[in-house]
C-alpha cells in the first residue's frame, strides 16, 4: 500500500475533475479525498496499492474531457486515507 498528496493544475475546476477523479479512484479500489484550492489548483490524497495508485496518477496527467491539465504533482506521503473516497468542499 502506498499513499501520495497529489497537486494538479490547469484549468480543473469548474470542469468536474473532482468528480470524475471519485469515479476513477473507486473503479480502481483506492481511498483519498479530492479538493479544490483557491489557487484554481486540485489537491488530494490518494492511497491504495501501488498499480492502482499508478494507474490513477496516470490518469489524472489527462483529466475528464473538459480539463486542461498542465501538471500533476505526486509525492509520497506516510498519511493515508480513510476507506473510501471523498470529495471535500
Amino acid at each position: 500500500m502506498v499513499a501520495m498528496h497529489v497537486h494538479i493544475t490547469g484549468r480543473v475546476q469548474g470542469v468536474s475533475f473532482r468528480a470524475w477523479t471519485c469515479e476513477r479512484a473507486r473503479e480502481l479500489g483506492i481511498s483519498g479525498w479530492a479538493r479544490n484550492r483557491s489557487n484554481g489548483s486540485v489537491e488530494g490524497l490518494v492511497s491504495g496499492s501501488s498499480e492502482a495508485v499508478e494507474t490513477l496518477i496516470a490518469a489524472l496527467h489527462e483529466g475528464p474531457p473538459a480539463a486542461e491539465v498542465k501538471d500533476v504533482r505526486a509525492t509520497e506521503t506516510e498519511t493515508h486515507a480513510e476507506s473510501g473516497f471523498r470529495i471535500h468542499g
